[in-house]
């Protein structure tokens, strides 16, 4: 039994509403289904709390049908009373439609009745009756015939004879025994190989001599007796590996005044700080006041699609195979073959000729293409399919004109779904938030959270952002609660001598960067918490909290967790992970966030408080090329943006993410 129905306008209009109790609020589910399905370009069905909703897109008229029922209930004719409401609706409201009269009047009520009851009844007349048997000409035993068990037997290739003698033997022993070969074949009459004319004598005779002649040539005995080995391995050539005064550069025993080198730093403290060298090697190289402000946006090469990938251009044009250079960037030209054939991604639009509108069956060979097209730029199969429903959904029932008009639109579909996907739902500027706290009332520093999976990056990260939040004034406070991995605390240690050597104290403030930390085996939740409070009092902008790494699967681990984010209530819970994964990402976003949600304590008034992950920091970004995918699947798994990108090792290389660079990535050949 349904429980609501509402027809629906792009802009939010209700048009016409059913309910079947009066208790039902329809509003409800519908905005849940628009704001988490609709407007993230995704699809399928929607839950929300007892109700499972569906939708289908009316592109003509740009309407909305959401039908919803318990979710406990199985009803196999909502895809057929979607369909048959939509049609009915369309051709009896046409003229209002038409002329968008959104605000007129409409009588559905008995109409749709009609169809829910015929619907209804169909289904339970095909339950009710009796199972008819198959006939033996239905079955596939009846395709079974004797001639399709025959197994063809392939045909034997004729092979002409062969004969065999020693490379040694004289010319005139090679006749006699070619002759004798000759003779036994006759003697023996074999069908297989048949009589030896004089030709193939003469001919194997002559193979026969060329090969003495090779065997004896000097070359060949050279090359017998003295075969040249395989070349070795060659050894690599690294970086200060060998060369003449590498050794001073390598030695970080002395302080830098005594090593010989110039490498000081631009704000003229010579990488010592409280009495400690840096012990680092990317701190001379890191050029101090490049990062003040805001992050810039990532530099990736936006190549534009060709004409003949984007389907458009005019005949002129593709005569003359000349393209206008767009801005600074000029544009490649297309070969002759891509004028031709129309190939590309799109080239299989092709056989889409002709005025018509667009229906699932028509779309279904260029969404499977744009499907793999997608998924061998490491997007999820999961997400993949789901992105390529709903473009299905945005074109069907639009008419399109030519070829030209269908590979357009497709693109510009994807593409404004993809933008919609990686475009954030709301706004965090966490330096904006953070230089807010430090100059308010409250005295609580900024927190942060870092989380992830093993060797994604966490702490390598969290120190590039901390060089970026130093670098714009504030101090931060690092909270070493990696407890589980060796040589965690001893990391985080090194990168804090190597922050304050760049940033040394001003004005006796104290350090920029300082770490809170209580050796291996401790309470995480515990040392963060005792990080926060000593920030608080110690006057610390800013606390980054370092977890250990830890699998999406390992529940101890993730009770931990969510504890630590239940317990201190952070400001920013960040997801660091990598973009070299594809199918692994939507499993380890998606178990991040059930497992923060599931493990959460219940506050007093009973209420689950539950954090969840707030933001992505997309790690290893230079190591991928144009497949960008990664940044679909975890948007697309949570809707959480993507905050941070790692493109390098130094703490400088730390970006934020430009979309239209990667969705252009996504979409090129």
């Amino acid at each position: 039994m349904l429980d609501l129905f509402s027809i629906i306008s792009r802009g939010g209009i209700v048009l016409w509403y059913f309910q079947r109790a009066a208790d039902i609020q329809v509003s409800l589910p519908v905005n849940s289904l628009i704001k988490s399905v609709i407007l993230q370009e995704r699809s399928g069905a929607h839950i929300y709390e007892a109700h499972k909703l569906y939708f289908k897109l009316d592109n003509e008229f740009e309407l909305i049908f959401v039908v919803g029922y318990q979710k406990m209930l199985q009803l196999s004719y909502i895809d057929k009373l979607l369909d048959q409401v939509m049609l009915t609706f369309r051709n009896q409201f046409r003229n209002q439609l038409l002329h968008n009269k959104l605000m007129s009047k409409y009588e559905f009520t008995n109409h749709f009745q009609d169809i829910l009851k015929k619907c209804e009844d169909d289904v339970r007349l095909i339950q009710e009756a009796p199972r008819k048997m198959q006939s033996f000409e239905q079955s596939n035993k009846s395709k079974k015939t004797i001639e399709s068990l025959k197994k063809p037997t392939p045909e034997k290739p004729k092979k002409t004879p062969a004969v065999k003698v020693s490379p040694v033997v004289p010319e005139d022993e090679a006749k006699e025994s070619a002759s004798d070969v000759n003779h036994n074949f006759t003697t023996n009459g074999s069908t297989e190989c048949g009589d030896l004319s004089e030709e193939i004598l003469k001919r194997n005779l002559e193979n026969l001599r060329n090969k003495k002649n090779k065997l004896n040539s000097p070359t060949a005995k050279g090359k017998d007796s003295g075969k040249s080995r395989p070349k070795g391995k060659e050894g690599r050539v690294w970086p200060y590996g060998g060369a003449k005064g590498a050794d001073k550069d390598l030695d970080y025993s002395k302080p830098r005044s005594a090593r010989g080198t110039d490498d000081s730093l631009s704000n003229g403290v010579n990488g010592e700080a409280n009495g400690d060298d840096t012990g680092t090697t990317n701190s001379s190289h890191v050029a101090v006041g490049s990062m003040r402000g805001q992050l810039k946006d990532l530099d990736t090469e936006v190549d534009e699609f060709s004409d003949s990938d984007r389907g458009e251009g005019s005949e002129d044009e593709a005569d003359s195979g000349s393209m206008e250079p767009s801005g600074d960037s000029k544009r490649p030209q297309p070969s002759a073959s891509s004028k031709s054939s129309g190939g590309g991604l799109f080239g299989v639009f092709k056989g889409l000729v002709g005025s018509k509108t667009l229906n699932e069956e028509t779309l279904e060979a260029p969404l499977e293409k744009m499907r793999e097209h997608l998924i061998g730029k490491n997007v999820a199969s999961e997400v993949a399919d789901a992105l390529c429903s709903s473009v299905g959904l945005k074109l069907q029932g639009k008419t399109v004109g030519s070829f030209s008009t269908i590979a357009s639109s497709v693109r510009s579909a994807m593409e404004e779904s993809l933008t919609t996907i990686l475009s954030p739902k709301q706004r965090i500027d966490m330096l904006r938030d953070a230089q807010a706290r430090s100059g308010g009332p409250n005295g609580r520093p900024y927190v942060v959270t870092f989380c992830g999976v093993n060797g994604v990056g966490k702490s390598t990260n969290l120190a590039k952002i901390c060089f970026w939040l130093i670098e714009n004034g504030l101090r931060v406070l690092i909270a070493g609660c990696d407890t589980f991995r060796a040589g965690a605390v001893e990391q985080l240690k090194t990168h804090c001598r190597a922050l304050n050597s760049l940033h040394p104290p001003k004005n006796g403030t104290g350090v920029m960067v300082q770490l809170y930390e209580k050796g291996y085996g401790k309470d995480a939740a515990s040392i963060a918490q005792e990080a926060i409070n000593y920030a608080k009092s110690t006057k610390f902008d800013v606390v980054l909290v370092d977890t250990a790494g830890r699998m999406q699967d390992n529940e101890p681990l993730m009770r931990a967790l969510a504890k630590l984010i239940s317990v201190n209530n952070p400001d920013l819970v960040l997801f660091v992970g990598e973009a070299l994964v594809g199918n692994e990402a939507t499993d380890q976003l998606m178990k991040f966030n059930r497992a923060l949600a599931d493990h959460a304590p219940v506050n007093q008034n009973g209420v689950n408080a539950a954090r969840t992950i707030d933001a992505i920091v997309l790690t290893k970004f230079d190591t991928i090329d144009d497949k960008v995918g990664a940044c679909v699947s975890m948007t697309h798994s949570t809707g959480q943006p993507i905050l941070f990108v790692g493109t390098g090792q130094t703490y400088t290389d730390l970006k934020v993410l430009n979309v239209n660079a990667v969705v252009n990535a996504l979409l090129r050949n």
